[in-house]
């Protein structure tokens, strides 16, 4: 059946601009680093995006290395994108990255012009796209010259094979190099995307003031903290979670009772808000303005739904800060 999407849905998601650029980016995005790939459903994906869209979500956020297997979330998004998106490619933002080990031999992984431009190609090659919106450099490379990094970030940009660039997970000290870098060649860095959850909050001991600084947009990942930070496994690991899959990255072992009382409370705050505990926690990302957007997963549609649905209420009393406060600090 031809997908059409929602003629409303540019009437209810809130777009921020990504730091001083001319760039907008939703709220909320969906990442496909889970679910997405080989292993899962096509069609549960499908609907996913669809629904996304639907409600105002125009940038999809992807990795070379995403699946499992690796690539197959590219190959799958792709050919969601060719049947179903391709008459709204200008309406959508495509992101994807490269950094992480991705295929063998020396020159399959971190930060060498080599691999991440081989990696672009390869990765476009699996979107079918011709560029890319956005892309990044996953991690820094402790043994790469950051010089030759950002060099080939910007040789992507000039290639015109990627519109912005990005880079994710460095820390305060190495973002501000890189954004050096960057603007000496003529490329500026659009945004950072680091890990960023109420029980993972490093981005808050000066990389977001250099973002803030140097103009960088931010995009934050792990906002549930893997699906921590929800009503899911309040009672235990269901079936089918992601700390129940062998190849997810939250373990059964990271769920420890002291993280369940914290998760608890914060549940029982969120309902006196009228919020899911998952709506909450995006909505506490968003605080501030400090963060350019929220980068949601999702197994089913109605979870797309869920995190969307907490730009619905996102002002905090500072009452309430200051109770979140207190929950998270107890040890």
């Amino acid at each position: 059946m031809a997908y059409f999407p929602s003629y409303n849905r540019y009437d209810t998601m809130k777009y921020n601009r990504c730091g001083k650029s001319g760039l907008k980016l939703p709220a909320v995005s969906l990442g496909l680093w889970h679910n997405f790939g080989g292993v899962d459903a096509l069609e549960n994906g499908r609907a996913m995006i669809h629904r996304a869209f639907d409600l105002g979500i125009t940038h999809f956020d992807l990795a070379n290395n995403y699946g499992p297997p690796p690539g197959s979330a590219e190959e799958n998004f792709g050919r969601i994108l060719k049947q179903d998106l391709s008459a709204y490619r200008d309406e959508l933002i495509i992101s994807t990255k490269a950094g992480y080990y991705m295929w063998k031999g020396p020159y399959g992984e971190w930060g060498s012009r080599k691999y991440m431009l081989a990696s672009l190609d390869q990765s476009l090659k699996r979107l079918g796209l011709e560029y890319v919106d956005i892309f990044y450099s996953h991690r820094p490379d402790p043994n790469t010259p950051l010089e030759e990094t950002m060099g080939a970030l910007d040789t992507a940009v000039r290639q015109g094979k990627a519109l912005y660039i990005g880079i994710s997970s460095y820390n305060a000290q190495q973002t501000k190099e890189a954004v050096g870098i960057l603007k000496r060649l003529g490329t500026p860095c659009l945004i950072h995307q680091p890990s960023y959850s109420m029980f993972n909050r490093w981005v808050e001991d000066g990389l977001l003031d250099v973002l803030e600084e140097e103009g960088v947009g931010s995009i934050a990942f792990s906002p549930l903290a893997q699906g921590l930070l929800s009503d899911k496994y309040l009672k235990g690991i269901p079936e089918g979670s992601r700390a129940a899959k062998p190849h997810g990255f939250l373990k059964a072992k990271d769920i420890t009772e002291e993280k369940l009382m914290k998760v608890r409370k914060l549940n029982d705050l969120a309902a006196e808000r009228g919020q899911s505990l998952a709506q909450m926690a995006v909505a506490w990302l968003l605080r501030g303005g400090r963060i350019t957007s929220v980068l949601v997963g999702a197994s089913k549609v109605s979870q797309v739904e869920d995190n969307i649905a907490a730009l619905n209420h996102p002002e905090f009393t500072g009452e309430e800060l200051e109770r979140i406060e207190a929950i998270l600090r107890v040890s």
